[in-house]
């Protein structure tokens, strides 16, 4: 028996039993598929919330101090298991933005680097974007991270941990209930038992609680997103436009996204959004016509009010706790969401305030569109 359980093998459930790992704990890991191929592969990677000044205090704590941890982050995977995430360091520009006062006035609030720019300024940086833009919001410090290859990196390092039991393509899931305390979880492989259970399983958390009679809401919210294959160059910084955007790996190839459709579980792509999605890319680079689209795809974010994680124990459930609810910042917000689930966990001070994370008995609505 394990000291802690993890349910989900996502970025949030890999970090999780990393950190938990780290600080001298026995943990297992299970995921009903293969770990990193939900969100945590078909997003982005921008390690930003998209317009952070339009978020809540909450997700402005995690999302700052996750920022300032990527570059160890990146670098510790790295070196434990040769394979680079590619942390990107380039900045992004915000174009044709209405509410810059409120930005501007946000950043000087939390001392955030981001600066009005002129044209000259942007088209400098960007020669390649549309013309016409007369000024942009600069922040300089926003990097983007290959996400599909820290989940690579995430899973290795797991691998490599002897204090960590990594189970893979577990089918479905039922929580094991003893004395109203939850003492591990049952799969097709067997059954895996440990002191104490942490739920990450993103879009499907609260499926797994509903088996208890709890109603959280996490809901999943597809989005849909495409890649060019275009040169090394052509655009090297994350552009934000209209509330979609561009990121470029350091290959030269080209993110644009993405979607936001409550459609349940369904990750089917399709042409309505691939239409959308295309003239959006060209609206905010329009070479980008000369190149091909190399891949279109869906994912389901855990959707929750407002963006504020769950982040802790249940009410009235001993040995279950929730680490679930980011919403489209999942990359953004994991390191600091892992790091205060394992100081409760663990029972050190916590890094920030849990408080406007806690489950509570009474669960408001559903999620709200960023």
């Amino acid at each position: 028996m394990s000291d802690f359980l993890i349910v989900g093998g996502g970025v949030i459930g890999m970090l999780t039993a990393r950190e938990l790992a780290q600080s001298g704990a026995s943990v297992t890991l299970v995921e009903r598929g293969t770990c990193a191929r939900e969100s945590t592969w078909a997003g982005g990677g921008i390690v930003s919330p998209l317009y952070p000044w339009r978020y809540q205090e909450p997700v402005t704590q995690l999302a700052t101090w996750s920022q300032g941890s990527y570059v160890h982050l990146a670098q510790d995977l790295l070196d434990e298991t040769g394979i680079d995430p590619e942390l990107r360091q380039q900045g992004m520009f915000m174009v044709a933005v209405d509410d810059e006062a409120e930005a501007l006035a946000w950043a000087q609030r939390y001392q955030r680097p981001m600066q009005q720019v002129d044209a000259d300024f942007l088209y400098r940086k960007e020669p390649r974007l549309q013309p016409g833009h007369e000024r942009a919001l600069w922040m300089p410090e926003v990097a983007s991270i290959r996400n599909p290859r820290l989940g690579k990196a995430l899973r290795r390092s797991l691998e490599l941990n002897p204090r960590i039991t990594l189970v893979e393509q577990a089918g479905s899931t039922r929580l094991l209930l003893e004395s109203e305390r939850v003492c591990g979880l049952a799969t097709e492989l067997g059954d895996y038992r440990a002191g104490q259970t942490v739920l990450a399983a993103g879009a499907w958390t609260a499926t797994v609680l509903q088996q208890l009679g709890i109603e959280l809401p996490v809901e999943p919210v597809k989005g849909q997103m495409m890649l060019f294959k275009a040169p090394a160059g052509l655009v090297n910084r994350v552009v934000l436009q209209g509330g979609r955007y561009l990121i470029p790996r350091n290959d030269g190839r080209i993110l644009v996204g993405s979607t936001l459709e409550r459609v349940g579980f369904d990750k089917q792509t399709t042409d309505v959004a691939r239409d959308s999605l295309y003239r959006s890319a060209l609206e905010i680079v329009p070479a980008l016509a000369d190149y091909p689209v190399e891949h279109h795809w869906a994912g389901l974010r855990p959707g929750s009010p407002e963006g504020i994680p769950y982040i802790g124990e249940v009410p009235g459930v001993r040995g279950l706790h929730v680490n679930a609810g980011q919403y489209r910042n999942g990359l953004v917000l994991a390191p600091a969401s892992t790091r205060l689930m394992a100081d409760l966990l663990l029972k050190r001070r916590p890094i920030i305030d849990p408080a406007p994370y806690r489950l509570s008995a009474q669960h408001p609505g559903s999620g709200v569109d960023r």
